[in-house]
């Protein structure tokens, strides 16, 4: 049996209605001292991991590779690792986040702050800013093993 090439196309609208979801992609940026790599936005409160919102015709890896180099100059050197997909339905019904680790990356530049990220910088696990938001802080500790995984943002 050969698809309806419009069927499809109104069931993949019937769907994205019914079925709504956001994505982003986050990175944990590690330095070579285990720091990890926090964003100070100026559009929300605390320190963030870098990232963003996945666009129209983006993969979540281009989306993250996007958003680092945006936000902090960094340039990925080799893959990412995946480390989890979580929901963030505290934030937005059907939003979901993609964590990645990065270990190999380069930074040539940093950019100035912006309106967007006002201030960036590598901190040690045990130096964490009090303001870190409550998920940040959950997904270090996991990815340094002091915490067991969850699926929660």
């Amino acid at each position: 049996m050969v698809a309806n090439p419009l069927l499809i196309k109104l069931l993949q609208r019937y769907w994205r209605l019914t079925r709504g979801l956001t994505m982003g992609a986050q990175a944990a940026v590690l330095d070579d001292s285990r720091r990890v790599l926090l964003v100070r936005h100026g559009y929300r409160s605390g320190w963030h991991f870098p990232g963003g919102g996945v666009e129209k015709s983006e993969t979540v890896g281009l989306a993250l590779e996007r958003e680092l180099h945006e936000e902090t100059g960094i340039i990925l050197t080799a893959p990412p690792e995946l480390f989890g997909l979580y929901a963030n339905f505290g934030s937005f019904p059907g939003d979901h986040i993609a964590l990645f680790v990065v270990r190999a990356w380069q930074q040539k530049h940093v950019p100035p702050p912006n309106r967007e990220i006002l201030e960036q910088r590598f901190f040690a696990a045990g130096a964490i800013p009090e303001d870190a938001s409550d998920g940040t802080r959950r997904r270090i500790e996991e990815i340094l093993g002091q915490n067991p995984r969850s699926d929660i943002w």
